[in-house]
């Protein structure tokens, strides 16, 4: 990356000694939106404590392994048997998949993403290829080695609504944000300005392993090698920039919130080229887009 956006500690979203100690090992941003960091992505859990059977969402679904971790969340925040209304994906690489098919499955319960990453999610299309060739760090050198699906939730899958809104889930509403995936959404809700970004943008730099660990706040675009559509990722920042949010979770990283974190995400939208574009890349000039169908791979 060419720059990096700094943000102070102030920024960070929640309560740390209180998030410490809960059975759930959520961290809690408000008093219905909680997210777990599993390894190197975060689930977010929307719904009230103690919300019971079908009274709460996931967004995502974690890395292979960790159905488990989520398993636990989700009965220590909502209540014991407690099962979402649905798992809202934003999109469908792998560390956002890992226990989808599982978990569904168990919970008996929709999957709901955007129609353009349904075949990635019925088993029909593989993503293309991630791009070590942008650098940055481990993370990035990793990335042909990664899976590229799909995984087959076929007979739950069902497509978001055309008129933006998810069902069940009242005061929220998805937004397309494509560019890291042809089908990639995020999450907003008006009243009170909180944004689930999914990886339209992090708040870490998720090419570097140590970065990753080490979970420093800082303001970035979405993760590099991952990403195939560099122009649609530049609009969707800015799309997301002009809601003027005042909370955000993203799919890597720590939640932030308040004005610092709203500064910085303003330079990355202004300056995405220069903080965000690699300086190489297999998709700065031959993006995978859905229109060509450059980014589906037949299985």
């Amino acid at each position: 990356m060419v720059q990096q956006i700094s943000l102070p500690d102030e920024a960070i979203a929640g309560h740390p000694a209180l998030d410490a100690a809960r059975a759930d090992h959520t961290i809690e941003i408000a008093e219905d939106v909680a997210y777990r960091r599993l390894g190197i992505v975060n689930v977010v859990f929307l719904g009230l404590r103690g919300a019971g059977d079908r009274g709460w969402f996931l967004v995502d679904a974690g890395l292979p392994g960790t159905k488990g971790l989520i398993e636990s969340a989700a009965r220590d925040r909502f209540g014991e048997g407690a099962r979402p209304a649905a798992i809202i994906m934003t999109h469908g690489h792998f560390d956002h998949i890992g226990t989808l098919e599982d978990l569904s499955a168990t919970w008996d319960c929709p999957v709901y993403a955007h129609p353009l990453e349904r075949p990635y999610l019925d088993g029909s299309a593989s993503y293309p290829p991630g791009d070590p060739s942008v650098g940055g760090g481990l993370m990035a050198a990793l990335a042909r080695f990664y899976p590229r699906g799909p995984v087959n939730v076929g007979a739950r899958l069902a497509s978001l609504p055309e008129d933006g809104t998810v069902p069940g889930l009242a005061g929220w509403r998805w937004l397309h944000t494509p560019g890291h995936s042809v089908g990639h959404v995020s999450l907003w809700r008006d009243f009170d300005e909180t944004l689930v970004a999914g990886d339209a943008f992090v708040t870490t730099q998720q090419e570097s392993a140590y970065a990753v660990a080490v979970q420093s706040p800082e303001m970035h675009g979405p993760p590099a090698y991952y990403t195939t559509d560099w122009d649609a990722a530049r609009r969707s920042v800015r799309s997301l920039a002009a809601l003027r949010p005042r909370l955000v979770v993203t799919g890597h990283g720590q939640a932030m919130e308040g004005p610092a974190m709203l500064d910085a995400l303003d330079r990355l939208s202004s300056d995405f080229d220069s903080i965000a574009v690699p300086p190489r890349g297999l998709y700065l000039e031959h993006p995978a887009r859905a229109e060509d169908g450059s980014a589906y791979r037949r299985t």
